[in-house]
């Protein structure tokens, strides 16, 4: 889900033999209608980069959403940082 603090979860993959230097971010927010929104964010470090919001009818399903994306980011290579 989110770190221990309850705020989004910020990784990055910073590969200099690859010229790589991404990031991503993956937040929970609830709707006004009683859901929640998967928000993500992600691009080059000193971009402002994409992003993509997705809503869910319930908390549970936007935490099972967002626990798979950082499943899937951790996978390919992504580690937890500090916000900047």
């Amino acid at each position: 889900m989110e770190n221990e603090e309850g705020g989004p979860v910020h990784l990055r993959r910073i590969d200099p033999s690859q010229n790589m230097r991404r990031f991503y971010m993956v937040a929970i927010q609830p709707t006004l209608f009683g859901g929640a929104s998967v928000i993500r964010n992600w691009g080059r470090i000193g971009t402002s980069g994409q992003s993509m919001m997705e809503t869910f009818d319930s908390q549970d399903g936007a935490a099972t959403a967002s626990m798979k994306l950082q499943r899937a980011k951790r996978r390919r290579g992504y580690r937890d940082c500090d916000p900047d």
